[in-house]
């Protein structure tokens, strides 16, 4: 699975942390921050929906949609810090989830969560390794 972009984050986040919104409660949130017209935010609303990322779940009393994340934050997270520590900064050997301790967007059940899907990538090829041997 390919992984958000920035914008997509964006709003992931704000889902994330306030739970099901209409596209205009999400484009209040973050629309004016990031210079985005109403059209914009609801164009990657759409746009990850297409891609299974957020769905629809009922509908406000003007009979706007609510949308809803799907993917995972902590898995989602994870997969971006994996990819940043092992691709760009060519990090070896287990990351420390600490980190990420001051973060607003884990709780510390979820920074549990995340080091151990940070470091289950790392623990697999180690095991892989040591079996060819």
């Amino acid at each position: 699975m390919s992984k958000p972009n920035s914008s997509e984050l964006v709003i992931l986040k704000c889902l994330w942390a306030k739970g099901r919104q209409t596209a205009r409660e999400i484009h209040e949130a973050v629309g004016p921050e990031q210079g985005w017209q109403l059209s914009t935010t609801r164009t990657v609303i759409n746009r990850m929906e297409v891609k299974g990322w957020v769905k629809r779940e009922g509908e406000a009393p003007d009979n706007a949609a609510f949308y809803a994340a799907v993917l995972d934050r902590v898995e989602t997270l994870g997969g971006m810090v994996r990819q940043l520590a092992r691709q760009v900064l060519d990090l070896k050997g287990p990351l420390p989830a600490s980190l990420f301790a001051d973060s607003p967007h884990l709780s510390a059940e979820e920074l549990d969560e995340l080091d151990a899907i940070i470091n289950a990538a790392e623990e697999r090829a180690h095991d892989k390794a040591s079996d060819k041997s």
